[in-house]
């Protein structure tokens, strides 16, 4: 699905925020006021939203995860949604700060997680007191709130895709530190300058977030695809290629054919050199 015009001002992508809220540097992107509120130019945005894609496809193509944040209620479930259907690994509780920046001991914490589920599998945890089992599950079950989305990321993503800049103004820090590209969907409140790539829209309606995340969704979707097609035909290379190579005795057989008649061959080379 890519993006167009129309679906955009259908869900009204194209409403900012209050004149007196505005930040001057999103002023490229609106288009003009009404009653008092900047309506953001949707033309850009259809424009950025085929630029962040095709990116994000590229990244997807490569082998690279995009980590996608949106924490606030009306982007929770979507991107939750959205970051499934492909894979992806993402962030809709709070976001824990040093989530980039201290990376390895978010690991360690998803690690405590995988160790508290094999005490459940094995029967480690029927052996402590009802107190000790109480705590454990507890901890089972906020670490699963905050961190199971991201549980498959085992190193830092390529990009980070946040939804709105503002309420995720320290994922954004934590990326531009670590030289991480940013994609986020920019309203007219929002400064736009440490964002890699702008989307300039409406980040508080459900709707626009949905056709923005999902024509961004399914390029990555498409990538994953064609990086499967290329894993396919490469081993369908590598295996034709075995097939019409010789097996190991049979070159060892014509490399001691081949051996007498090289002999051979220097021989009489230098039998001429001595006659000449």
């Amino acid at each position: 699905m890519r993006t167009n015009f129309d679906q955009l001002l259908e869900a009204g992508a194209h409403f900012g925020h209050l004149k007196r809220k505005w930040n001057p540097a999103m002023a490229p992107y609106i288009y003009m006021e009404r009653n008092g509120i900047h309506i953001i130019d949707l033309n850009k945005t259809v424009v950025k939203v085929e630029e962040a894609a095709e990116a994000l496809k590229n990244l997807a193509r490569s082998g690279r995860k995009v980590l996608f944040v949106g924490t606030k209620k009306q982007a929770q479930e979507v991107v939750a949604a959205h970051a499934q259907e492909i894979g992806m690994p993402y962030i809709t509780e709070r976001w824990a700060g040093g989530m980039l920046t201290n990376f390895p001991t978010i690991r360690k914490a998803v690690k405590k997680m995988g160790q508290i589920d094999k005490m459940m599998t094995d029967g480690t945890l029927e052996n402590v007191s009802k107190r000790e089992k109480l705590q454990i599950t507890r901890q089972r079950e906020k670490l699963e709130k905050n961190l199971g989305s991201i549980a498959d990321m085992t190193r830092l993503p390529s990009a980070v895709f946040v939804v709105d800049v503002m309420e995720e103004h320290i994922a954004v820090a934590e990326a531009n530190r670590l030289g991480i590209p940013v994609f986020g969907i920019v309203d007219t409140n929002s400064n736009p300058n440490n964002i890699d790539f702008v989307i300039p829209a409406n980040d508080d309606a459900t709707k626009s977030i949905d056709v923005i995340l999902g024509a961004v969704c399914d390029a990555i979707k498409e990538g994953l695809e064609e990086r499967k097609v290329e894993k396919a035909d490469e081993q369908a290379a590598e295996a034709q290629a075995d097939a019409e190579a010789p097996a190991p005795k049979e070159r060892r057989q014509r490399i001691r054919k081949a051996a007498p008649k090289a002999e051979a061959e220097k021989v009489a080379e230098a039998k001429e050199e001595a006659a000449e």
